[in-house]
């Protein structure tokens, strides 16, 4: 029983905030990454999207590839446009063997809006519950079949944040649909990740390690900030540097016999917090974390 160690190119270049990490290129990415110790990445936007493209930059680097996020829209399209939409991302990750998709519901979404609180995210009814979880559970087993399990990632400012709408999520899909277990999300959303992890263990098939510092996430949510200004204040950093409790949910993953990646997702400034020195330093923690609790990691 092993794990893999992989990373976010959040680290160095934000998605949702282009202008942060502009001037950073993808090798810098991969060989800081690589010299921090990590085994593999996840996609970015700076990434080429074909196998034939991002291979060799992977393979020159030793690099595996990871995952990589997938916007869905299943509350305004069927499963059937969504399995034609998603073809692209699914042939990149198969063809360079990767195993989950990283998936999520964006239609309504807030979390890319600076001046949106979080607060003002989407909340479905019941009548869309049962629509979404009857288009997901379908795209979910397309994608199963294909040899990629979609990964659900509940994430701030969007229609599954909390701990009880991942508790519905589950309950309304198949064993198709794997969890990701994002430890940073749900802490924010008031969650407890190791309560998750005990009643979904089964579900999980990939994790997001991004910690939290309480004093700027209790600021933001008494302010009402939107995400990305809770983010640029630092709210989140690399596991280890904040107060959740790692090496518990560690053993937990241990004793559930999790052998997927653990992946350091620390939306940060990166002209604030260095990317090779907190790269290195998350990798460093999630080693002691894993060793602390018999988690054997590979390469």
């Amino acid at each position: 029983m092993s794990v893999r160690i992989g990373i976010n190119p959040l680290t160095w270049t934000n998605d949702d905030m282009p202008a942060l990490g502009a001037d950073t290129s993808l090798d810098t990415c991969l060989t800081e990454g690589k010299q921090a110790g990590y085994a593999g990445f996840e996609l970015g936007q700076k990434f080429p999207r074909t196998p034939e493209a991002l291979g060799p930059i992977l393979d020159s680097h030793g690099l595996s590839l990871v995952s990589g996020w997938y916007s869905s829209e299943l509350l305004n399209r069927s499963a059937e446009d969504e399995i034609a939409a998603l073809q692209g991302h699914l042939t990149l990750l198969k063809s360079l063997g990767a195993k989950v998709m990283v998936f999520c519901e964006v239609t309504g979404c807030v979390h890319g809006q600076i001046e949106t609180p979080v607060t003002q995210r989407p909340v479905m009814n019941d009548a869309q519950w049962t629509l979404f979880l009857e288009r997901l559970d379908t795209v979910a087993e397309y994608c199963l079949a294909q040899g990629v399990r979609l990964a659900y990632h509940h994430h701030m400012g969007t229609v599954i944040e909390t701990e009880a709408e991942v508790d519905r999520l589950m309950a309304g899909t198949s064993d198709a649909l794997g969890l990701l277990l994002d430890t940073g999300h749900l802490t924010y959303a008031g969650g407890d990740p190791l309560a998750v992890q005990q009643r979904h263990a089964a579900r999980i098939c990939h994790v997001h390690c991004k910690d939290i510092r309480p004093e700027i996430m209790r600021d933001a949510k008494n302010r009402d900030l939107s995400f990305l200004s809770a983010m640029l204040n630092g709210v989140f950093t690399v596991p280890g540097d904040g107060f959740i409790d790692y090496e518990t949910l560690f053993k937990a993953l241990k004793a559930s016999g999790y052998e997927g990646w653990l992946v350091v997702e620390a939306e940060q400034d990166p002209s604030v917090a260095h990317p090779l020195t907190y790269a290195t330093l998350g990798r460093n923690h999630l080693q002691r974390f894993c060793d602390n609790a018999g988690l054997e990691i590979r390469s």
